[in-house]
């Protein structure tokens, strides 16, 4: 368990790193730019402060324009999925939940298919077909899986974890079987599955943000409530929680969440088992540290896996979702057998 002495020192190095991170995505890029004028830029748009950032006027249309708007949204994307993550294994009590385990992955890329199928534009934004079918998709799987689970029937944390494998089981074969009839849209799907942020935009941002801080507010705010359930529903029974209400609202908020994040990202694996696990190895199991921190670590692990793949084999651009795996697939089968080991 971590002392409070090291919980004071890992928040700051946390939020250092975010700030790192953004800094780093908007310096770096396929374009070489001044890191000073980028900075002098950041500076001329603060309040108060007017400076000549010496940058052409193509150079700071890169900035704002290409490099902004992708920084901020991953960080929005990676906050939600980390705070979604750290809420399902604190709603369900087990470590390797995330955001995908309801089904909400499997009917996003459903959607998403059915869309790319039906040859929709794929326009930047929420609002456009690609993402809205991905976000429709994902909150009918979420549903369907509630429903499935009996919630508001004294459902229990494994039913849930248990209707949501299957209902992911049965959309992803009904993707398996649209794809086998339209095989020509086979590349264009699975460059949306495996998540990149390559087309983010403003509108994207815009679009995603009120999902997002509506499903942080209310996860942020049941943070105590988790801390409360981790002792097992009966005990948070009588201590005067109505534990099936809490597990539905933080399972409803973490989904709504998760939907417009992928909407707009495509689907990036690992981020909410990751960030979570190391925020509980570094300051304790507690979900009203937990929570929060998750939000900052996740925005700053997904700005930095960005940056990683966009410029490790330019001028070609990997999809982020092959970075978060190769990260995340050995970090899982860590936590996995340091959890089979346990006593």
């Amino acid at each position: 368990m971590p002392t409070v002495p090291a919980r004071r020192v890992v928040t700051p190095l946390i939020f250092g790193a975010l700030l790192v991170a953004v800094g780093l995505g908007l310096m770096i890029g396929p374009v070489a730019l001044p890191v000073g004028g980028v900075l002098r830029e950041l500076a001329d748009h603060l309040p108060f402060v007017s400076v000549d950032s010496g940058l052409t006027a193509q150079q700071a249309t890169i900035v704002w324009e290409f490099r902004a708007p992708r920084v901020v949204l991953g960080a929005l994307v990676g906050a939600m999925l980390s705070l979604a993550g750290a809420s399902y294994q604190g709603a369900f009590r087990n470590p390797l939940a995330d955001p995908y385990l309801l089904g909400v992955a499997a009917g996003a890329g459903l959607g998403a298919t059915i869309a790319i199928i039906a040859r929709s534009s794929t326009s930047t934004g929420l609002l456009s077909p690609v993402p809205l079918s991905a976000f429709a998709g994902a909150l009918g799987a979420a549903a369907l899986t509630a429903i499935v689970g009996g919630v508001g029937r004294r459902s229990t944390s494994s039913r849930l974890v248990l209707s949501g494998v299957a209902v992911a089981s049965f959309l992803t074969a009904a993707q398996t079987y649209a794809l086998q009839q339209n095989t020509e849209v086979l590349r264009e799907v699975y460059s949306w599955i495996l998540g990149t942020l390559i087309t983010s935009s403003w509108a994207d941002v815009g679009a995603v943000v009120p999902y997002i801080v509506v499903s942080s507010t209310v996860l942020l705010a049941a943070r105590r409530t988790l801390d409360v359930m981790a002792v097992g529903d009966e005990e948070a029974a009588s201590l005067g929680i109505r534990v099936d209400r809490a597990r539905l609202v933080i399972v409803a908020a973490a989904s709504l969440g998760t939907a417009a994040a992928v909407a707009v990202s495509g689907l990036i694996a690992f981020v909410g088992i990751i960030v979570p696990h190391t925020v509980r190895l570094l300051v304790g199991g507690s979900y009203r540290r937990i929570l929060p921190l998750s939000m900052v670590l996740g925005a700053a692990f997904l700005v930095g896996t960005d940056l990683i793949a966009r410029t490790v084999s330019q001028p070609a651009e990997l999809p982020i979702g092959v970075i978060t795996a190769f990260i995340g697939a050995p970090f899982f089968l860590v936590v996995l057998r340091s959890r089979t080991a346990a006593p």
